[in-house]
């Protein structure tokens, strides 16, 4: 059973890595926008524009080294990488901000648990992680191509 499961996260460590480091990176922001809200006084803005930043440093560097196995830290490399990251996670930040109306206006404003739209909240989250996946797999953090 052990050597079946072993096989299968080898088989799959790519995007079982993005689904664990990509909780990890929502944990990290939630941590950080509760101490920059919280003990640290910040408006909720600010301290959104923070944890958001920590956050995605957070989700870059794992990305980088754990998730897509970008091992080198040159500084050009780096940047290039750092910039497509960075660059990818502010689209689709904008797709989140576009697609949550959007979805509501579509029809899909259902209420859920309780809150106002959660139904078009789970839809835009679901496409924004399938979306960040793709945006770094095959933009920050693409493999040459043999020549």
């Amino acid at each position: 059973m052990i050597e079946k499961l072993k096989g299968l996260y080898l088989r799959y460590r790519e995007p079982v890595n993005y689904l664990i480091f990509g909780g990890l990176t929502t944990l990290m922001n939630l941590v950080c926008y509760a101490l920059a809200v919280g003990p640290l006084g910040m408006e909720v803005t600010p301290g959104n524009l923070l944890s958001w930043f920590v956050a995605v440093t957070f989700a870059f560097v794992t990305n980088k080294q754990w998730v897509f196995a970008s091992k080198s830290w040159a500084f050009p490399l780096w940047l290039k990488e750092a910039g497509a990251f960075y660059a990818g996670r502010i689209f689709s930040g904008l797709v989140e901000l576009g697609g949550l109306p959007l979805l509501m206006w579509l029809g899909l404003d259902q209420t859920l648990f309780g809150i106002d739209g959660f139904a078009a909240k789970i839809v835009v989250t679901v496409v924004v992680i399938i979306l960040n996946y793709f945006l770094s797999k095959f933009i920050a953090f693409r493999k040459k191509k043999d020549a």
